[in-house]
């Protein structure tokens, strides 16, 4: 909407509006002009200071009942610079004017249309604002709702909550949680928790909720603040309090959560194991409100993510895992011409209740076998999940992925649910046309299924996942990559020769020497652990090594060479004992001189993985019941090889000392 400014508007106009005309709300937001110029006035007489205090108050007063109305009343506001023009408001002195343009500001800044930032452009901003706190309970409750909508953090979610989730910057610099966190909130605010104003106190909450989330920084300092001589958790725990209303002790438990998992309270704390867990499970029974149970179960979930005894805890308490089996049986079956607002309210959060069940369920069996079992024996649970992962909505395609993902770590029930629900199938079709973010946790969770005693990695093979998986190396997304050579390795481990063939040819040796040459470790030695599986058996070591030695003996090299953590190097002279191995390949290692001389100097590394790793490779050459022994046993003497095996036969190490000595007997014998 263009902005126009004409001459100011009549008292009248006002005196016609209210915050409960909706009719007139919308309508100055009309698609006629004429309208339009009506609510762009009110705007105009908002910044002239010749206007009187009280004109310019009910201008705001106006204004924040047109932000009431649809997105794109707020939308035309923000498209007419409203916020810059509240925030000049607040510097007037006039008290009842300045709570008019926060309230305002609260109104624009709830809505999802506006840009969190737009808090940010001005440095001053946030300054003023902390000190318009102690104005009055009406600019602590509007202040503190606006600080709570303008720290928002994006997640990446990959395997679950602990994805690494990193706060969105903003343009200028600092996150939103540093900037408000420089800027004194947590001293600020934290008397407001005990304010006489329930708005005050829970606007409070809710400002801690989001600036202690995922921040070790504002965690730790929370965690050693007092207000009237008590610690801010010990205020926290006394909201969670049965007595309270059901929102504080939702909003105390999410702080107390996010203290936790960022490390300023310990798991087994009683105020965590006897306060929130109980707490929470109690936000997820069938009495509470259905967005207190979503809001409850995504807590919880997230609270117990990473503690095998939290998750064991929350498992037995007030039966939870039967409980949640109730999140999937919304809508009700009411009828609908008997309670038609029920069965609108029911759709309306149907999906965010198996959302937050499928979450829960992820952290739940995250760890513990029984606890698995106890989930996947729940009414229809893997009918559950696999019709959540053909959902249209992404949130819980997600959600149902990460439950699978969770429930694969689990051998037994590789063997049976899995395959009796052929849970691969849809799975697959995930992986076809996904988002990244649910890419990422489908092709973890494939690298289960493709464990060589899953009954599910044949029909996979079957059904083109090579060609998938070797596509997934070649992403942007570093999650992506590390899975899909991940899950290559897995199927290569003990598989057929002409599996093996596919995948390098699937992978093409340009490919593979990208991955190798990759800046992340974990990819380096996901390709390297692949190496190695598809160089197993004799005779698949030579045939592979026949048709693409050359590549992968500079590919050794270069490692070799390179500056890698002794993981890697181990690994790679691992590749090379199993080359040695072969009975063909192993004249590779013996005509080429440098890579002998690299064997002889790991075998007088200080480290003892590399020495024995290198010994291996030796053994393998040297073993006298093979062909053409004598003369490489001859050429490794000539290197100095054998002084070194009695060296290291007297080695404090034992493994190091008995190596030695076996390799030394292939010389006696």
């Amino acid at each position: 909407m263009a902005c126009v400014l004409e001459a100011p508007l009549r008292m009248s106009v006002l005196s016609e509006v209210t915050a409960s005309s909706r009719h007139y709300v919308d309508r100055l937001f009309d698609l006629d002009p004429q309208k339009v110029l009506q609510g762009v006035m009110l705007l105009y007489l908002l910044q002239q200071e010749t206007s009187s205090t009280e004109l310019r108050t009910e201008c705001a007063v106006v204004l924040g009942s047109l932000a009431m109305g649809t997105e794109n009343n707020v939308k035309s506001l923000l498209d007419c610079h409203i916020i810059p023009a509240l925030l000049q408001g607040l510097l007037s002195p006039d008290l009842k004017f300045i709570e008019a343009c926060l309230r305002c500001l609260r109104t624009i800044f709830i809505s999802p249309v506006t840009p969190e930032d737009l808090l940010y452009t001005d440095a001053t901003v946030i300054s003023h604002l902390m000190a318009l706190l102690s104005r009055s309970r009406y600019t602590q409750e509007y202040i503190c709702q606006i600080f709570s909508h303008c720290c928002k953090l994006q997640h990446w979610h990959s395997c679950g909550f602990n994805s690494l989730p990193q706060p969105l910057l903003c343009a200028n610099g600092p996150d939103h949680q540093t900037i408000l966190f420089n800027h004194g909130a947590v001293q600020n605010i934290a008397h407001l928790l005990v304010s006489t104003s329930y708005k005050v106190r829970m606007q409070a909450l809710k400002c801690f909720s989001v600036l202690a989330f995922e921040n070790p920084q504002v965690s730790m300092t929370l965690v050693n603040v007092s207000v009237d001589g008590e610690l801010l958790p010990q205020i926290f725990v006394k909201m969670l309090q049965r007595d309270k209303p059901i929102e504080m002790q939702l909003t105390s438990a999410k702080c107390l959560t996010s203290m936790c998992r960022a490390g300023a309270i310990r798991t087994d704390d009683p105020c965590i194991v006897l306060k929130t867990l109980p707490c929470l499970v109690r936000m997820c029974s069938k009495d509470r409100l259905l967005e207190e149970r979503v809001e409850g179960a995504e807590t919880l979930a997230y609270l117990i993510e990473t503690d095998v005894e939290l998750q064991r805890m929350a498992s037995i308490t007030d039966h939870l895992i039967v409980m949640l089996a109730d999140y999937f049986k919304y809508p009700s079956s009411v009828s609908a011409i008997t309670d038609i607002k029920r069965l609108d309210h029911d759709l309306k959060h149907a999906h965010e209740l198996r959302q937050a069940a499928f979450k829960l369920y992820a952290s739940l069996g995250a760890n513990d076998e029984d606890i698995r079992k106890k989930i996947i024996e729940t009414e229809n649970m893997m009918d559950r999940i696999v019709n959540g992962l053909a959902e249209s909505s992404i949130k819980v395609r997600l959600a149902a992925v990460r439950c699978l993902h969770s429930l694969s770590r689990s051998v037994q029930q590789l063997r049976t649910s899995f395959q009796d629900h052929a849970v691969w199938k849809p799975l697959m079709k995930v992986l076809q046309n996904a988002p990244n973010e649910i890419l990422v946790v489908a092709s973890s969770t494939l690298c289960n299924l493709l464990l060589e005693f899953s009954p599910s990695k044949e029909p996979i093979l079957e059904s083109g996942a090579i060609e998938l998986l070797c596509s997934l190396t070649q992403s942007e997304n570093l999650a992506l990559r590390v899975n899909g050579i991940w899950a290559l390795m897995n199927m290569a481990f003990q598989a057929e020769q002409k599996i093996k063939s596919d995948i390098l040819r699937g992978l093409s040796t340009e490919q593979l020497f990208q991955l190798l040459s990759d800046s992340d470790v974990n990819v380096l030695m996901k390709t390297l652990g692949l190496l190695r599986n598809l160089l197993s058996t004799r005779p698949h070591i030579d045939y592979i090594m026949s048709t693409h030695g050359k590549q992968i003996m500079q590919a050794v090299t270069l490692i070799l060479e390179g500056e890698h953590n002794i993981e890697v190097k181990e690994q790679t002279l691992c590749i090379l004992a199993n080359i040695a191995d072969g009975t063909t390949a192993k004249e590779l290692i013996m005509t080429n001189d440098d890579i002998l001389q690299k064997i002889k100097y790991y075998m007088s590394h200080s480290n003892a993985k590399l020495q024995l790793a290198a010994m291996f490779c030796i053994s393998n050459l040297i073993w006298n019941e093979e062909e053409g022994s004598q003369e490489r046993q001859d050429k490794l003497r000539d290197m100095g090889i054998v002084d070194i095996l009695h060296k290291l036969s007297q080695s404090s190490d034992p493994n190091l000392c008995d190596k030695a000595k076996t390799a030394l007997q292939q010389y006696l014998a």
